[in-house]
């Protein structure tokens, strides 16, 4: 784009950008992890129908897999190159931060139903507000990025 200054990054700074990404994220997803798994040990937890129970397990597991895959650069780069950064290692990492983001989504969104039905005891409109939670957050996540690449790409190799 016109008027916008780019600077190439080396990949050393590519890896760190990514991994600093990495643990921007990382505690806001183990809280949350923290509080899924202690809600089960509630006794309102026990009261809720069989159905909303499994629906806390799927986002638990959700939640569970986005850990993994936010985890997954800096246990790759330790391991299989402790001493040097590839473009490969780089390309990787940034692939498993951003996969990251769709079980999370997942995860939020089923817990946000599961929530407004112990609140409200409406099917309806907790299914219409977890709807709602992935639509957000799948929209500003992937769908603006998406479409600001397809139709801002200025020719250049990001």
């Amino acid at each position: 784009m016109p008027g916008i200054a780019v600077e190439k990054n080396t990949l050393k700074d590519q890896l760190g950008n990514v991994l600093e990404e990495a643990r921007m994220v990382l505690p806001g997803i183990q809280a949350l992890f923290g509080f899924q798994t202690v809600a089960v040990f509630h006794q309102a937890f026990s009261k809720l129908p069989w159905l909303a129970q499994v629906v806390h397990l799927v986002a638990l597991l959700s939640v569970v897999a986005a850990i993994a895959l936010v985890m997954m650069p800096a246990a790759w780069h330790r391991i299989v190159e402790p001493h040097q950064v590839s473009r490969a290692t780089v390309s990787l990492a940034s692939r498993m931060i951003f996969a990251a983001l769709l079980p999370l989504a997942i995860g939020l969104a089923l817990d946000i139903y599961v929530v407004l039905f112990a609140v409200t005891h409406s099917t309806a409109f907790a299914l219409l507000m977890g709807i709602a939670t992935a639509t957000l957050l799948i929209g500003l996540w992937f769908a603006i990025p998406f479409l600001r690449r397809c139709f801002h790409h200025d020719g250049q190799d990001s």
